[in-house]
């Protein structure tokens, strides 16, 4: 199963994929509501842009790989779904391979995104004649048993990683005391500078940045804020706290159990209360006020500190911290132990 030690060659992607098809423009404004991934060249989410119900004009496609043309160009994710195509995305099909053949592959193939940039896309013509390198068996073929074993290997190792994990976690969780329900609980508005100390970011721009493992939390909604790892470190080192975007996807709050590093696009939120559970009860809470704001309506600090939020309170009419760890507790438990009695199942 190692890398190194196989033989490597170099194909067409037309080669390779006997069905190689652009998606269909569809204007966002010809959006129907539903429950079908609308695939474009996003690079997060496995490129869904949306879900949308139309089935006229459009493009569906299934279990294949799609590649983004434009955006985020090169990026590729395997469809095991039904979805809709843009036309920003290409689909790549050869309707011989498994899940864990796509996967192989949609790995190499990504890295094509390493030639082009948002001004050079890869069009019609440029994919069919881009080439990818794949392990190769003794007659100079595409190894797809091998992909297919090593695949399923890192699948394996990846699950039993994440069990054992699960494991841990349930033990932490499983303490919890059983809290009436949200809707019965009684509530009470608290400013946010009543709850938490708000601190200042401070960038760290692209040129400075030094290759690392440390997070750095920008103003992105997706992977809990982090936009790239770094090497650098600053003042705004901390773990176990909030970050609340100012900038950017304006409102998004995110709880971050590990160190980080925060930049100018958010504010970090030192909670009065310590515990990581209450930590991502508020930050859920404060993200829920994210539609007052737009992209020329900031998230400053003075705008922070006068948000006021709703939060459950005890009978003296402080926040009930101990009722917003309890709720934590118990919807992770359920969650948890719920993924267990799945894999059980299917075992």
């Amino acid at each position: 199963m190692d890398l190194k030690n196989v033989q490597w060659s170099e194909f067409n992607l037309n080669e390779i994929f006997p069905e190689i098809q652009r998606g269909k423009r569809l204007k966002k404004d010809d959006h129907i509501a539903g429950n079908k991934p609308y695939i474009s060249s996003s690079g997060t989410n496995n490129g869904v842009d949306g879900f949308i119900g139309n089935t006229e004009n459009v493009r569906s496609f299934k279990k294949c790989l799609t590649i983004a043309n434009s955006g985020s160009v090169g990026a590729t994710f395997y469809q095991p779904f039904d979805f809709v195509a843009s036309d920003h995305i290409t689909k790549l099909e050869n309707k011989e391979f498994t899940k864990y053949v796509y996967l192989f592959i949609s790995s190499i193939t990504k890295r094509l995104g390493e030639k082009y940039s948002f001004n050079r896309e890869i069009n019609d013509k440029r994919i069919q004649r881009e080439k990818i390198i794949l392990p190769t068996n003794l007659k100079g073929e595409p190894d797809y048993d091998f992909m297919e074993r090593y695949m399923r290997h890192i699948e394996n190792e990846k699950i039993l990683k994440f069990q054992q994990y699960i494991t841990k976690r349930i033990q932490k969780v499983k303490d919890f005391v059983e809290v009436e329900n949200l809707k019965l609980k009684e509530w009470g508005e608290f400013f946010i500078e009543d709850i938490a100390q708000i601190i200042s970011g401070r960038d760290i721009y692209e040129a400075e940045r030094i290759k690392g493992n440390t997070p750095y939390v920008s103003a992105t909604a997706n992977n809990n804020g982090i936009g790239y790892f770094v090497g650098n470190t600053n003042e705004t080192l901390e773990e176990n706290c909030l970050s609340v975007n100012r900038n950017g996807s304006v409102g998004y709050s995110f709880y971050h159990n590990y160190k980080a590093l925060f930049s100018n696009d958010c504010r970090k939120l030192r909670l009065k209360n310590k515990s990581p559970f209450v930590g991502k009860f508020i930050s859920r809470i404060i993200t829920g006020q994210k539609e007052k704001y737009g992209y020329g309506y900031k998230m400053g600090t003075g705008r922070i500190k006068r948000q006021k939020i709703l939060l459950p309170i005890d009978k003296k009419g402080e926040p009930d911290y101990d009722y917003m760890e309890n709720y934590i507790k118990k919807l992770e438990y359920e969650k948890l132990t719920k993924y267990i009695e799945i894999k059980n199942n299917e075992a």
